[in-house]
């Protein structure tokens, strides 16, 4: 029985030696050491021996056990170490290799323009001022000279949320805000966000669009300073070459008002498509704080002034880039977002 073990012994080794894989490896295990192996087979032939021989043969079948399975667990260990190796080598990337260039995101038009006015702006002096979406009647009508019942609420048709809260209809509450908090001291802001108006969406209309306004409120602050500042802002956005007109109008919160109008970029003033044979476009609305809105806001009309404009980022960007319809601004479509894009330098 020494002899068949050795035997036994030395088969198993030879095999686990020549094994070149985990699989190969596991069968041999199952083979020599599994419940139906013959090592087993011997520890459970152990009670036929007579008693005086079975302590030397149980340490022998053991001692076998013990080496066959010591030997196998060592190649076992080598033989996942390879697996291991070759599958990385398998998966290895070669880094110098190109990769695929990722998808970057494009500028909105109007956060461009947007972003464009502000830096404008703020190079001369200005603070950037926000204020709530959803806004209380009084700032956005009532401490803008536009009281209950003013028939120049009808101009702006509003949606009302109670009686005294509605979707604001243009930043200007944020110029009523930054008055009452400013306490009369002088200031300069423009006011970016988003406006809500009743209207029917079209190609030049829609129920939520954005508005930029600006004020300046301070001592000795004049019609010329207002003119003045809306020219360097013309040729900002459209060219040194470019002139401007103001034309008398209406607003209830500016005394005088007035509309400004750049000479058309496209015929240089001799009349196109695009002024409607005019020479001119409408660009927006301005003029001298009316003196009913300084005293709303804390200031003395009579030591301060002040003047506003407001502006709509859709109109700026539909004249500058060519856009024939402010649908396409909200409609998500990439291909039209796209044509925007800016590298970054």
């Amino acid at each position: 029985m020494e002899q068949q073990l050795n035997q036994l012994k030395e088969e198993a080794l030879g095999a686990i030696r020549s094994a070149d894989s985990v699989r190969s490896l596991n069968d041999i295990r199952v083979k020599y050491l599994g419940k139906k192996g013959p090592i087993t087979d011997l520890l459970k032939g152990m009670g036929k021996l007579p008693a005086e021989e079975r302590p030397k043969m149980g340490a022998l079948v053991n001692e076998v056990r013990g080496k066959v399975t010591e030997v196998l667990e060592a190649r076992m260990a080598v033989l996942e170490e390879e697996a291991v190796s070759r599958k990385l080598e398998a998966e290895a990337i070669d880094v110098t290799l190109p990769g695929t260039p990722a998808g970057t995101g494009n500028h909105h038009p109007l956060t461009r323009i947007v972003e464009e006015i502000e830096d404008f702006f703020i190079s001369m002096g200005y603070e950037v001022a926000e204020g709530p979406e959803v806004e209380k009647d009084y700032y956005n009508f009532e401490a803008l000279n536009l009281p209950k019942g003013h028939p120049a609420r009808d101009m702006q048709d509003s949606f009302y949320i109670t009686e005294d809260v509605l979707l604001r209809t243009h930043t200007s509450p944020v110029q009523a805000r930054t008055m009452e908090a400013k306490e009369g001291q002088p200031f300069r802001i423009i006011c970016p966000g988003k406006v809500y108006r009743r209207d029917n969406d079209d190609a030049t209309h829609s129920h939520q669009f954005t508005q930029i306004e600006g004020l300046v409120v301070g001592e000795n602050i004049r019609m010329s300073d207002l003119k003045g500042t809306l020219d360097r802002f013309a040729k900002k956005m459209f060219g040194e070459e470019r002139e401007i007109r103001l034309r008398p109008s209406y607003f209830p919160f500016t005394e005088p008002s007035v509309e400004m109008d750049i000479s058309c970029f496209k015929c240089g003033g001799e009349g196109c498509n695009v002024c409607k044979g005019t020479g001119w476009i409408e660009i927006l609305g301005a003029g001298m704080v009316h003196p009913n809105v300084l005293r709303m806001g804390g200031y003395d009309p009579d030591v301060m002034s002040g003047f506003a404009f407001g502006m709509g980022p859709e109109r700026i960007a539909m004249l500058k880039y060519g856009i024939d319809d402010i649908r396409h601004f909200y409609t998500d479509d990439v291909r039209f977002i796209a044509q925007f894009h800016r590298a970054e330098g």
